[in-house]
């Protein structure tokens, strides 16, 4: 019952920052929800996993968190210096 019920609080905030994305009114607002969005799915990725219980799931959420930490990072450096690559 607990992972169902993380399943859709979860599911619930990954359809709240789909809104924000979609209708936010600057591109920070929307970088910092699709941001959320990849914390989310990390959960729900994760989540899945424990339910199947395989570790496979769990080796996925690693990429995917590395994946969204370096985006974020290349958006931050964007805002900074306006140029990603020096």
């Amino acid at each position: 019952m607990a992972l169902l019920f993380a399943f859709g609080c979860f599911g619930l905030a990954q359809l709240c920052c789909l809104y924000r994305v979609v209708f936010a009114p600057g591109l920070s607002d929307r970088v910092l929800a699709l941001d959320t969005m990849a914390i989310n799915m990390i959960a729900l990725i994760t989540l899945f996993g424990i339910r199947e219980g395989t570790a496979m799931y769990f080796e996925a959420t690693m990429l995917f968190a590395m994946v969204g930490f370096v985006s974020t990072v290349a958006y931050a450096k964007f805002v900074l210096r306006g140029d990603i690559i020096e």
